[in-house]
């Protein structure tokens, strides 16, 4: 395939949010009055904001699924968790397989660990080319973030959680614990990039719309079987 960048769509719009959403930070530095469980704020602002690395993530974790691509990497490999790469390329017995994981990593690309200098990796990575997708950090929209501050809406909560004995249906001791989390209803600035290099990759990109359309089925972020982190998208628009 020749490598000659086409043009660049930009997908744009808001992001909603339909229920709490918990994506943690990491810190796991127990502070007095603090959180057991905080979520991922911007360094400078401490407003808290979207990772593109978790949309991403996500996205592509639904589409790996939906295709038989994760079952098809983690029978090759259970230690890949279902993560299409190079190998699961290699490995897969039908061409309906193979066009399915070429697919996936075209779109989302794979690890540079990934290859192993030999011939036939050198080949493929000349045919799948670079990463078509580049998701963006969402930041809080700028119009919503205002009116929030007009009206005292916080633009993070705390929720104590607890397990329950099956037994005596009261609390387990040492169970509860403080999770922080974005409220409902806040909005975010959506935005990724995908790079077309042949008319092929056009097809892709309907395939990727598609992948978030599966997301705001889902959820994003942690506890997502509880009702955390789903979604939806508003005015999405290409540019």
């Amino acid at each position: 395939m020749e490598i000659k960048l086409q043009k660049i769509i930009e997908l744009k719009g808001r992001l909603i949010l339909e229920s709490n959403l918990h994506i943690g930070s990491g810190n796991m530095d127990m502070h007095i009055g603090g959180t057991d469980n905080p979520i991922i704020k911007h360094p400078h602002t401490l407003e808290p904001y979207i990772p593109g690395s978790s949309i991403k993530g996500k996205v592509r974790s639904l589409m790996e699924l939906s295709s038989g691509v994760a079952q098809l990497a983690y029978s090759k490999n259970s230690a890949s968790g279902g993560l299409a790469s190079l190998a699961t390329l290699k490995q897969a017995s039908s061409e309906q397989a193979k066009a399915e994981v070429a697919d996936i990593l075209k779109i989302f690309g794979f690890s540079g660990s990934d290859k192993s200098g030999n011939d036939e990796d050198a080949q493929l990575t000349g045919e799948l080319g670079p990463t078509r997708v580049a998701f963006a950090d969402c930041y809080l929209n700028k119009e919503w973030k205002e009116k929030a501050i007009e009206n005292l809406w916080p633009l993070a909560i705390e929720k104590s959680e607890t397990a329950i004995d099956r037994i005596t249906g009261t609390a387990k001791n040492g169970s509860l614990r403080i999770t922080e989390m974005v409220p409902a209803g806040a909005e975010f600035d959506f935005k990724l990039s995908f790079k077309v290099f042949c008319d092929q990759d056009k097809k892709l990109f309907d395939k990727l719309k598609k992948g978030l359309e599966l997301l705001v089925k889902d959820a994003i972020g942690g506890s997502g079987s509880r009702g955390y982190g789903r979604i939806r998208f508003e005015n999405l628009r290409e540019e």
